[in-house]
């Protein structure tokens, strides 16, 4: 592939959510890519936020599939697009929520990839077991609605039971507090939650436009040696040395960027420098 592989060729979008939004004007003006919808696709099949149907695998692995069916069900595609995305306690941070949205480009024949990522604190991802409508109102108002949608599911033994009814896509309070009535009458408590699907939830659709964006950063990565794109890191190595005793510490010292694609490597310093790491990072100074 040359430098711009990518301009007036057609990537086709699995979604129903409307994910075109925050997709196609990122690949469109930055890597000329023409971006369509897989009209009639449903995503539904590959898990649901709200439980009804699992995720069939890992998240990256339910992505490629996606981006699969994306291109099955336009032939004339030149490459198959799909996001998904992952919530739970940040990796880092875990006393906060987190998001984790990938975003995966790839070729017809599965000889060419690239898997754009954002990971962030920067969700309204939450729940809680409400047993008022005032309680879930309150709520409701530390995720975002209602520009922000919500989810109300029944509940049995003191978990969400999608079985005991969902209602998804809340964005009234009317909405809500029908929905919440409903379930307290016949269960006793409400499940509330955010709605994560990219339509009624703006924070998540910018966290995928971001993904987008990284996904640009590897197409306009060309490898040295061959000049295929999503020339990137492959290894970290962890060892800089502590300002004060001079030991090695878990902070990275040496990034090792690599090539799928013709396996061409090199070494190269991390973006945050070679300055040594503070005591407090060092096992022997804060052990």
């Amino acid at each position: 592939m040359g430098e711009f592989p990518f301009k007036g060729r057609l990537a086709v979008l699995a979604t129903m959510h409307r994910k075109e939004q925050a997709i196609a004007p990122v690949l469109e003006e930055m890597l000329g890519l023409r971006v369509e919808v897989a009209r009639g696709l449903d995503t539904d099949r590959f898990g649901t936020f709200t439980r009804e149907v699992p995720r069939p695998g890992t998240q990256l692995a339910t992505v490629r599939l996606k981006a699969q069916a994306a291109l099955a069900a336009v032939p004339e595609a030149d490459f198959g697009l799909a996001s998904e995305g992952s919530f739970g306690p940040h990796p880092w941070l875990p006393w906060v929520a987190g998001g984790r949205e990938l975003i995966v480009l790839m070729d017809r024949d599965g000889g060419f990839e690239l898997v754009g990522a954002d990971l962030t604190a920067e969700t309204n991802w939450g729940s809680r077991l409400v047993n008022s409508v005032a309680d879930a109102v309150a709520f409701t108002q530390d995720i975002g609605f209602p520009s922000h949608a919500v989810v109300v599911i029944g509940v049995h033994k003191g978990e969400p039971d999608v079985s005991k009814g969902v209602y998804k896509g809340l964005m009234t309070t009317e909405d809500l507090e029908a929905a919440v009535r409903i379930v307290l009458e016949q269960h006793g408590a409400a499940h509330v939650e955010s709605d994560m699907r990219a339509h009624v939830n703006p924070t998540r659709l910018q966290a995928i436009e971001r993904a987008t964006r990284d996904l640009v950063r590897l197409a306009l990565s060309g490898c040295p040696h061959c000049g295929r794109p999503g020339f990137d890191v492959v290894e970290r190595r962890e060892g800089l040395p502590c300002g004060a005793c001079g030991l090695p510490t878990r902070r990275v010292r040496l990034e090792i960027v690599g090539c799928v694609g013709c396996g061409f490597r090199q070494e190269r310093f991390p973006a945050t420098g070679q300055t040594p790491a503070s005591p407090g990072e060092c096992d022997a100074c804060n052990p």
